[in-house]
């Protein structure tokens, strides 16, 4: 009776420890990059590679359904006064490079000017790398919603 006791005491004081290893430790979780897992709301946070300036934003939202999205910035217009754009994305997978996104403008605005690598996609995060320029790379991280 003593034996099994214990043999139940170490596995409850098992469990109970693996129960408190924080999810840091395994690092990230990388997401799949397709509709769904991008949908939403994300601000962009840096640039190029460099945090954006003070006062500047852009947030672009993606509605998976009907692979359309929203964007507004202050890049090109009073910082006070946004300018919003919509239209139309499309995901697309290169053999070499991954999950690639491009996208064009409603009326009549044209293409974006890069087509974009995703990697690194999180629920929280996402980084896009311009298919074209490598070294061109955008961070974005998910914009909280207000509900």
């Amino acid at each position: 009776m003593r034996l099994c006791r214990t043999f139940i005491y170490s596995i409850l004081t098992t469990l109970a420890l693996a129960g408190c290893s924080k999810d840091e430790d395994r690092g990230p979780v990388y997401l799949e990059v397709n509709k769904n897992n991008i949908s939403g709301k994300w601000e962009l946070v840096k640039w190029n590679g460099e945090p954006l300036a003070e006062g500047t934003f852009m947030e672009i939202e993606f509605v998976r359904n009907d692979e359309t999205f929203t964007m507004s910035q202050n890049f090109d217009s009073f910082q006070d006064i946004p300018h919003t754009v919509t239209g139309r994305y499309s995901l697309s997978t290169d053999v070499e490079r991954g999950a690639v996104i491009d996208g064009v403008y409603d009326h009549d605005a044209g293409f974006w000017s890069h087509r974009y690598v995703i990697s690194g996609l999180t629920s929280d995060s996402m980084v896009w790398t311009a298919y074209d320029s490598p070294d061109f790379t955008n961070e974005f991280r998910r914009a909280a919603t207000n509900q």
